[in-house]
């Protein structure tokens, strides 16, 4: 199992959000490069970024960090927010990042992803499903949490299995941030009903011990952000999860 650490950017900085909320930030870092250089010291393989005005907007405002976030870091990077057409899958692809991470337009236009898919490979591109749990299961939400569609989960990842995903990144929106443990259930329902897609559960990680109860579950990925900055996941527990994983 993998821990993908991850570097959220706001206005070129590192910062978190409690449950996507834009109001409710917690402020990091001005160096996000020396946060990746930290994650690269530690026995992960895997960095995940991503630009939260460009997730709001569709402008990828910090690009500029970006491009030097890659260029740094010898982490295979994935890089999410505001990748919401072709020429930016390619732009990225060519620019340092090996998996796009694609959200609202997933959601909103599946067919134009499968067409990424077929033209990128389906280890280039990430599904960012994003979902708050309702009493008929969980519905996806979209531009950076903001907008909730009344869709299923269900309906849409029956969708793209027939159409080539193979990662898939899903978040329960209720758990991002505020350190509450991951939603195993959803997990665990994903993993059952789409046993080839290579699942990344986020949000709600406290501590070694939930990226334990993931593994136990099968999850092939777990994203880890508040823990990590905030040392509830040491170095030293991640290089022994990981040498027994």
């Amino acid at each position: 199992m993998k821990i993908i650490p991850a570097i959220d950017l706001h206005e070129g900085k590192c910062v978190r959000l409690y449950k996507g909320d834009f109001d409710r930030v917690t402020h990091y870092s001005d160096q996000p490069l020396e946060v990746a250089r930290a994650y690269a010291a530690l026995s992960v393989d895997d960095l995940h970024i991503v630009d939260l005005d460009g997730a709001r907007t569709g402008s990828q405002q910090n690009a500029r960090v970006v491009r030097q976030l890659c260029a740094d870091s010898p982490l295979v990077v994935q890089l999410g927010g505001g990748i919401r057409d072709g020429d930016r899958v390619k732009y990225w692809l060519e620019n340092g990042v090996t998996r796009c991470v694609v959200g609202s337009v997933a959601v909103a236009e599946p067919e134009r992803v499968a067409a990424w898919i077929d033209d990128f490979g389906a280890d280039s591109i990430v599904l960012a499903l994003d979902v708050t749990i309702g009493e008929e299961g969980p519905v996806l939400a979209t531009h950076g949490w903001t907008q909730s569609t009344g869709l299923s989960l269900w309906d849409l990842l029956d969708r793209y299995s027939t159409l080539g995903a193979k990662h898939l990144l899903c978040t329960d929106i209720s758990r991002d941030g505020a350190m509450s443990g991951p939603n195993v259930e959803l997990y665990t329902e994903i993993l059952r009903r789409y046993p080839d897609i290579r699942l990344q559960a986020s949000g709600g990680v406290r501590d070694i011990g939930d990226i334990r109860r993931l593994k136990e579950i099968g999850a092939p990925a777990a994203i880890t952000g508040k823990a990590m900055l905030d040392g509830k996941i040491s170095a030293a527990e991640v290089d022994s999860f990981l040498r027994s994983a």
